[in-house]
């Protein structure tokens, strides 16, 4: 797609944001007996951590710590990205714990608690939302560790999502491509990548983690104008945080997205190991309860931060 094309659709996405829509939910392709197993999707609900699809069921101990050190992390006065501390203030954020990032069981209970946030995105407060999944492990990765695997996952996420669902048209799939985002559910992601080894403090967190922020509440900021003043004050932050800026940070459109979501400084020679496969959707959902049109109450219409 290209710049004027995306805008229009940026355009149409901020009017539809202005007042209650409807959305129909679909149902999750990815619900497996091995994914209902590794799946851990959760939100705060009064209070305390709860468990999405079943909310009586309590969630592990990990997953709370997990859920916690991210709060902590985001809440830190000196943290550097407004538009997580948005979401996490406003509770329009999910959070999940899985096994070894790349692994197929982490794989699988992610990819379905992914699409349930896909789903969600639509019923949550505030103009920014995230999904944060933690992993257990591997324990004592360096950068390059972290993003050998960091691109193992999103691949096997890619591989699962091809059966179901096309490339997001408005990115591109081509890694390469100044236009490439990550592609789920037929929405795309940039995706920040985090671990103890970071060498950006703004990134450096406990866990193992990927954060999942839909590309369509950065293009609903440029149309209002808010995108350049955010930009720019988080970069004020960062630089103050850790004295330098992140090597990697290009604008949409400059230079492909895919060289910042692991946090490590790459060179010009560097080739992202990801590679999208012909889609080949077949999938069609079956009507249930959840594919009703359900209408968002006025607090849902997004009031996107301006930074």
């Amino acid at each position: 797609m290209n710049g004027a094309a995306r805008m229009r659709e940026a355009v149409n996405a901020a009017q539809a944001a202005q007042c209650p829509v409807t959305h129909a939910r679909r149902a999750n392709p990815f619900d497996s007996e091995l994914a209902r197993l590794h799946g851990n999707y959760a939100a705060m609900h009064d209070g305390r951590l709860v468990r999405v699809a079943a909310p009586t069921t309590p969630v592990t101990d990990a997953a709370r710590r997990m859920h916690d050190d991210f709060r902590a992390l985001v809440l830190d006065p000196r943290f550097s990205c407004l538009g997580a501390k948005a979401a996490v203030s406003r509770g329009a954020y999910r959070t999940g714990l899985y096994d070894e990032l790349g692994s197929a069981a982490a794989t699988a209970g992610l990819a379905r608690d992914l699409f349930s946030f896909v789903e969600d995105r639509y019923d949550l407060a505030g103009g920014f939302s995230t999904f944060v999944a933690g992993f257990r492990g591997p324990p004592a990765l360096d950068e390059a560790g972290f993003e050998r695997l960091l691109w193992q996952q999103l691949q096997g996420l890619h591989d699962e999502d091809r059966r179901f669902h096309g490339w997001d048209p408005s990115v591109s799939a081509d890694p390469e491509s100044a236009e490439f985002s990550f592609s789920f559910a037929g929405r795309a992601f940039f995706v920040v990548g985090l671990h103890p080894a970071s060498s950006r403090i703004a990134r450096r967190f406990a866990w193992p983690a990927l954060a999942f922020n839909a590309h369509e509440q950065f293009d609903q900021l440029r149309v209002r104008g808010r995108f350049d003043k955010m930009r720019t004050l988080i970069r004020e932050r960062d630089q103050a945080l850790q004295g330098s800026l992140n090597p990697n940070l290009s604008d949409f459109g400059e230079r492909s997205e895919a060289r910042q979501y692991s946090g490590r400084a790459v060179g010009d020679a560097w080739r992202c190991p990801f590679q999208a496969h012909a889609e080949s959707p077949s999938w069609v959902a079956p009507t249930t309860a959840d594919d009703l049109l359900i209408p968002l109450p006025p607090a849902a219409c997004p009031d996107v931060p301006g930074g």
